[in-house]
């Protein structure tokens, strides 16, 4: 499959799933896609029912080989980009949206991802704004405005096809050499420079997190190497030398 071309290891997260016959869909998609590994986050539902096992058919490996976490922020720990699915309208005027098409048209101009993770959310309420914020970028399929939430493994189906599509067009421009921070480097930054604006007192217990989030998705759209959070990780790290050793003396 061409797909592995680019990316070694894909990674369908699932946020919360409470149907036992979504889950067992998913993991039939998983085998119609060659998806290397399924991980269901803090699942609500029987995963492993008679339900489930029905509806995957040959992709019951997946069901059996499934990883389980009881966060989001574990079930990403080792991936290099990922991606967030999200079909909610009531979001923070802030985030930014693209189309899946525009998403996958972008990862695929890159030679190699080592891991890939693509998260979908929970069927009644979809992605919360902070899980919405531990990743990279987030798409959303177009439907229509009347109606625009989609059935979990519906959704889970056409992000794997139009991935699969596009990943067979023959690209004529250089491949890049991916190098973008990943979402764990990212959220971990975060975590420290809140942290020290606490500390100084630019930020405030009770509106920490609103103003963090709009920080961190400047950094998001900025499309951030590796090198630069590294920067401004090094800088957080000074300032907090510099802290410490002035209360010492």
């Amino acid at each position: 499959m061409i797909l592995e071309k680019n990316f070694s290891n894909l990674k369908i997260i699932l946020i919360e799933p409470n149907g036992p016959l979504n889950v067992g869909s998913v993991a039939r998609l998983c085998s119609n896609f060659d998806v290397e590994e399924l991980r269901i986050v803090s699942p609500k539902c029987d995963i492993f029912s008679l339900e489930a096992r029905k509806m995957a058919l040959k992709g019951q490996k997946f069901l059996d080989h499934c990883k389980i976490f009881d966060s989001l922020e574990k079930a990403i720990f080792d991936c290099d980009l990922v991606l967030a699915s999200c079909g909610r309208i009531d979001v923070s005027k802030d985030s930014l949206f693209d189309s899946s098409e525009n998403i996958f048209n972008w990862i695929l101009s890159f030679k190699k991802i080592n891991n890939l993770a693509i998260i979908f959310g929970r069927e009644d309420r979809g992605l919360t704004n902070n899980e919405l914020l531990m990743a990279n970028k987030t798409f959303n399929i177009t439907t229509s405005q009347n109606n625009p939430s989609l059935n979990l493994s519906h959704a889970v189906s056409i992000v794997l096809y139009e991935l699969n599509k596009l990943s067979k067009v023959n690209f004529n421009r250089e491949q890049e050499v991916f190098n973008l921070a990943s979402s764990k480097q990212i959220h971990d930054s975060f975590a420290e420079i809140e942290e020290l604006l606490l500390e100084v007192g630019y930020l405030l217990k009770h509106t920490s997190k609103a103003k963090i989030s709009k920080f961190k998705n400047y950094i998001l759209r900025a499309n951030t190497s590796m090198q630069e959070i590294n920067v401004i990780r090094g800088i957080v790290h000074q300032i907090n030398w510099f802290l410490d050793n002035s209360k010492r003396n």
